[in-house]
């Protein structure tokens, strides 16, 4: 997910000094405008550069084909219906990466990397680096749509390789230990700890499990990093910060770049440091006797001091109870976390000494989290730094960073991560956006809580709405471990769901705007589906929401669904492709899925097809056998020349 230079890494020292220059050369900041029409002579006879106010008109049933591909050319075209039509054959699709290797063996390197380009990746991918893509974004800047880059270089792993790598990844160095007086561990748990739900299904999610150690299996929409060693780390993080550098030159101030939190650590510190979140929300329930969530109940430190007492263990004449007690995070409302986060993220505390809790039987502080060596609370430091150096960047370069969601294992871990690294670096603008994936259970509550969070401690809120990637894989995973599934039961479900979430988003952008504060909360649509995005642009309406705000914004894949991307970008509204980019040869795993995910929207595909060939028969009659395809517009928010 980021850029190379000349489809090479730069070498560390390099790459900062470089960084280090960027500041010397100033650029005007220009008042944002929305996608229009560049205007020129045909069009009030404004001068070059300048914009005029004119914009389409959106086709609510994005059945234009003329508008819907403009941006293409007319062999484009035919490549397009091509790939598409190849995506609906089933034998295809499922051995499509043996094919792709067959055609590395039988036509040679040079070849099949010509034969790809004029094909699958020519379609689905922009370029191997930073500078070949260039031409691809600003054709899609030229018709108003703004660029996610991904720098989607894969490791090819056999499953065996896979899991095995996994597994290492996965299992705590620390159980493996002694637990006497000489073990190099930092802290347990004590076996008559009076909170602890050892036997609860549900935490048996937080624990790693051979048969889904490849996390690949049934995952078509999202890549996956498996962890190496801290140097891979390391180098994924000057891969990521790489990626800013290549979407603050190419974007012109408007682009994305996006990040895993796998990438950055060991996955093992994400797992267990979910499942203590689980933990201390177990914990909470316990000692308060609420069954609301934590943020909404309203508790305050008082409740916890009245148990302690009835228990006897505290606070009075217990100075560490106390200590815990006055670290907890709330406000005048009420408790926000049982820890210090803040102090986790900021500071060089241990996962060990935050993560305790007073026994309600002994009065003793003992850890909620499971037993960490000091290796691995040293990995957890390098990941924070690595988070850190990532999002101070791209504050410095004014890039907004999306943390794309993963397995629920991880999830509650990367979630409270991506909310505290909001808290420091959305001060002024949303920099940090978390992903909520819409079939989950759970994720309209997640989401009311972390607005909850947002509004209490003011910072700016930045979310990505999915539908999501892993759910076939979490269903068979729930289903062999016994656990309740965290699936909604439906697609109608999980779009009631997406439309819920988009509801409570747009009702807080109207009431900040009505506080003068009209930035404070933005969303991205991330989203395929023709209904959810008219049903978003019909209640944008509806709330006051203009495109012009610039607080709501829409996301595809390039080479899918350009009959939506494409009509929006020209009438006005801020749109993203998600722009993958590497060597041909590293981004087969990449293809490979495209090509999978595409030959599950059968339907979908149907519909482009045949907007495919009426747009290219349409430019055959009217003479149009060579077309070269010249935007004039301007995506909201760039800057302009």
């Amino acid at each position: 997910m980021a850029a190379v230079m000349s489809g090479s890494f730069l070498p560390c020292t390099l790459t900062r000094c470089l960084r280090s220059s960027y500041q010397t050369s100033s650029s005007v900041r220009h008042k944002s405008t929305p996608a229009t029409l560049v205007g020129n002579e045909a069009h009030g006879g404004t001068a070059a550069g300048a914009a005029t106010t004119e914009k389409d008109v959106l086709d609510l049933t994005f059945s234009d084909h003329e508008k819907a591909f403009r941006s293409k050319t007319n062999w484009e075209l035919i490549r397009a219906l091509l790939i598409f039509k190849l995506c609906g054959v089933k034998v295809i699709v499922k051995n499509n990466m043996k094919l792709m290797k067959f055609g590395q063996k039988v036509l040679g390197a040079t070849i099949f990397e010509k034969v790809m380009k004029l094909t699958f990746y020519g379609h689905f991918v922009a370029g191997e680096d930073q500078i070949r893509i260039q031409p691809t974004l600003e054709r899609l800047r030229s018709f108003g749509v703004k660029s996610i880059l991904d720098y989607s270089v894969e490791e090819d792993l056999s499953e065996e390789t896979a899991t095995e790598r996994e597994m290492q990844s996965l299992q705590s160095r620390a159980a493996n230990q002694s637990s006497g007086p000489e073990a190099d561990t930092q802290g347990s748990f004590s076996s008559s700890m009076s909170f602890r739900e050892s036997d609860d299904p549900q935490l048996t999610q937080y624990k790693p499990q051979r048969k889904f150690a490849d996390r690949r299996y049934a995952v078509f929409g999202a890549r996956t990093y498996f962890y190496v060693n801290e140097a891979q780390c390391e180098k994924n993080m000057e891969i990521f910060i790489n990626c800013i550098d290549a979407v603050s030159d190419a974007t012109k101030g408007t682009g994305f770049a996006a990040i895993k939190m796998t990438a950055l650590g060991r996955p093992q510190l994400l797992m267990q440091l979910s499942e203590t979140i689980a933990r201390a929300r177990q914990y909470f329930h316990k000692v308060t006797g609420s069954s609301a969530p934590m943020m909404s109940a309203d508790i305050s430190s008082d409740v916890f001091k009245a148990r302690f007492k009835k228990e006897s263990i505290g606070p009075v004449d217990n100075e560490a109870v106390q200590n815990w007690l006055d670290h907890m995070t709330y406000d005048k409302k009420g408790l926000i976390h049982l820890f210090s986060w803040s102090g986790l993220i900021d500071t060089n505390m241990l996962l060990s000494d935050v993560f305790q809790v007073p026994n309600l039987d002994s009065g003793k502080m003992e850890p909620i989290i499971t037993a960490l060596t000091r290796e691995e609370e040293e990995m957890f430091k390098n990941m924070m730094r690595r988070l850190h150096t990532i999002f101070q960047y791209a504050r410095d370069r004014d890039v907004r960073v999306m943390v794309d969601a993963e397995q629920t294992y991880f999830q509650l871990a990367i979630s409270r991560l991506t909310m505290e690294l909001m808290k420091k670096y959305n001060t002024e603008k949303a920099i940090v956006f978390n992903t909520y994936q819409c079939y989950l259970k759970q994720t309209f509550t997640n989401l009311i809580l972390d607005l909850e969070q947002c509004y209490r401690q003011n910072f700016y809120f930045g979310c990505k709405l999915v539908r999501g990637a892993y759910m076939d894989q979490e269903r068979d995973r729930a289903k062999e471990l016994r656990y309740e599934d965290p699936i909604n039961d439906g697609f109608d479900a999980t779009t009631e769901m997406y439309h819920q979430c988009l509801l409570e988003g747009l009702q807080k952008i109207q009431k900040n705007k009505e506080d003068g504060c009209p930035t404070k909360m933005s969303i991205m649509v991330a989203s395929h589906n023709e209904d959810t995005v008219r049903f978003t642009l019909r209640n944008m309406k509806q709330y006051g929401v203009e495109a012009e705000d610039r607080v709501i914004c829409f996301g595809q894949l390039l080479g899918m669904c350009d009959h939506i991307s494409l009509p929006l970008g020209q009438s006005g509204f801020s749109v993203y492709k998600y722009v993958p980019y590497g060597p041909v040869n590293e981004v087969l795993p990449y293809l490979s899925r495209r090509a999978q995910e595409n030959s599950s929207f059968l339907a979908k595909l149907e519909k482009e097809c045949t907007m495919l060939k009426k747009e290219f028969f349409r430019r055959m009659r009217s003479g149009q056998f060579t077309y070269t395809p010249q935007g004039k517009y301007v995506a909201l928010g760039a800057k302009l020349p």
